[in-house]
């Protein structure tokens, strides 16, 4: 079945929490699970800070092979919701100032890792199964996240001072990228989403209009 990219994405910028599961050097041959916290960079690929102490990190530095799996929340019956598992290699990397300064608008508890031992890796999707659920279901590619359209570290800082004046008193934005605006309104957190994949200056144009039905 033909599976399109954007309700893939919404799911995965909708979803707090992901299932990590990496290869076990404790157990070789086993799938090692843990729940981690689920943020996206500006290609729509997961993120992880992760302490060197952490058993699913020692996996990854043995061998970065692994999958996140995302289930959509609020569902009953699991097999109703919406899920997607992404399958790839999770490489370690130094993450610049303003893409620490994305990752720390969404967790800001996730400041007081940085003077640890915690470590930054990106999960670069080789394939993903996407289940819009029952009988809706299907494969996705590496490709479709090298050639997704997308917004630059510094269009996205730009988009963001732009915005400030527009914020309606306990709003704030967390992240823009080129499929929708996630927004925190009083300690909720909600996803405004665009009917497609837009440039720079098409949100630009639209954030005004958007944040004033806020």
């Amino acid at each position: 079945m033909q599976i399109q990219f954007s309700p893939a994405i919404q799911l995965l910028h909708e979803t707090r929490h992901a299932v990590l599961c990496t290869h076990s050097t404790q157990l070789p041959g086993f799938p090692y699970g843990t729940a981690v916290p689920l943020v996206l960079d500006e290609r729509q690929r997961p993120l992880l800070l992760i302490s060197a102490l952490a058993e699913h990190t020692k996996n990854l530095l043995a061998d970065n092979r692994a999958s996140l799996a995302v289930v959509e929340a609020g569902k009953d019956n699991v097999q109703d919701a919406a899920r997607i598992t992404l399958v790839g290699r999770c490489e370690r990397f130094a993450a610049t100032p303003e893409l620490v300064a994305r990752y720390l608008r969404y967790l800001p508890d996730a400041g007081q890792y940085l003077q640890l031992d915690f470590m930054f890796f990106r999960l670069v999707p080789e394939r993903a199964r996407f289940i819009g659920g029952i009988g809706r279901m299907g494969w996705l590619e590496g490709a479709d996240w090298q050639t997704v359209a997308g917004l630059t570290a510094d269009e996205e800082e730009r988009l963001l001072e732009e915005s400030a004046p527009l914020l309606p008193a306990q709003v704030r934005i967390l992240g823009i990228d080129a499929f929708g605006v996630d927004i925190e309104h009083a300690g909720r957190r909600s996803r405004q989403q665009f009917a497609e994949a837009c440039t720079f200056d098409e949100i630009r144009e639209a954030l005004p209009v958007l944040l004033a039905t806020l």
